[in-house]
């Protein structure tokens, strides 16, 4: 199957079609099979083949192919851990990888020797706008995305539903579009291939993001209501506020780092992630990652599980225990 074929018909993507040809008509969706973990040298394989050979949701993987190269996409039931799992590692792209290599460019580019503020004032700028998306994409790794997979457990969560966080998901590349304008338009620094380079990144970088959030709101969301609705219509126990103890007593502290331990004590003491951040000197997104690997470590996702988890396994004297810890 060649380009003409699929940009001709612009019909769906389907399982039989080659990767191959996917890449030909959208070379975007090399981000796609990244995000999906999914490795590059398929040669002429078909896309079900490649997906089921690493493991991965075929529909959903269409799913977000077919949206983000604007084709049909109603015919694919998306998996909301397959799902998630692609927007975690989006996740980790953006902060991990492209929002710190903009900012080695951004520094190595702007005229520090400029007698004026403006080039720290535009650096401020953009590690506001880091941070930012860090609480953002915290948010959503930690609250949300454990919300959903307390529902896949067949777990309503009291006081809460998607609809918060789809009332509450706004853009979050307005900043960074004002940085990009001010570069553009009021930095005048000739003979700069490094900042135009930078530039060229941000642009990319903000089409990605703008498209990442149009799969959380056009994808992700809807999928969430209708486990939701799911859950809801059937007999179920709320979640409980703390672990039962068989989960505390199954979890294995051997295979914690020391690191985690501390955060495990952090949370113990009654310390947010942003609290836990500042006493361990980490960011905030560091700590997200921390919370996120522990709970699949151990089981555990309540700040109370953890508590009972650390005084059983004298990670932590009772003493020194918060009786109110956050979640």
């Amino acid at each position: 199957m060649n380009q003409s074929t699929l940009s001709g018909t612009a019909r769906p993507y389907r399982p039989t079609d080659t990767m191959r040809s996917l890449i030909i008509d959208n070379n975007l969706l090399l981000m796609v099979m990244s995000r999906f973990g999914l490795p590059l040298g398929f040669g002429d394989k078909r896309v079900e083949d490649l997906c089921r050979e690493n493991d991965v949701d075929c529909p959903t993987f269409l799913a977000v192919c077919n949206f983000i190269s604007g084709r049909d996409f109603s015919g694919y039931v998306v998996d909301l851990h397959s799902l998630m799992g692609y927007l975690r590692r989006a996740h980790s792209y953006f902060l991990e990888f492209l929002l710190p290599t903009i900012r080695r460019k951004l520094i190595e580019s702007i005229n520090c020797s400029d007698s004026s503020d403006v080039p720290f004032l535009l650096m401020r700028m953009y590690d506001d706008y880091v941070g930012e998306v860090e609480r953002h994409m915290g948010h959503e790794n930690t609250t949300i995305f454990e919300y959903v997979e307390a529902l896949r457990a067949g777990r309503l969560t009291p006081g809460f539903s998607i609809r918060e966080y789809e009332e509450g998901h706004t853009g979050i590349v307005e900043k960074l579009n004002d940085l990009k304008d001010i570069f553009i338009y009021h930095y005048n620094q000739k003979d700069n291939d490094l900042l135009n380079s930078a530039l060229f990144d941000i642009i990319n970088c903000e089409h990605d993001l703008i498209s990442h959030c149009q799969v959380e709101d056009t994808l992700f969301v809807p999928a969430v209501k209708r486990l939701e609705q799911k859950v809801a219509s059937e007999p179920t126990v709320a979640e409980p506020s703390v672990v039962a103890p068989t989960e505390v007593a199954d979890a294995d502290p051997a295979t914690l780092s020391d690191r985690e331990k501390d955060i495990i004590r952090c949370v113990a003491r009654g310390l947010s992630n942003k609290e836990i951040a500042d006493d361990l000197k980490l960011s905030f997104h560091t700590v997200t990652t921390y919370r996120r690997n522990i709970t699949a470590k151990l089981g555990i996702h309540s700040a109370a599980g953890l508590t009972i988890f650390a005084i059983i396994h004298h990670l932590i004297d009772i003493d020194g225990v918060s009786l109110s810890s956050p979640s």
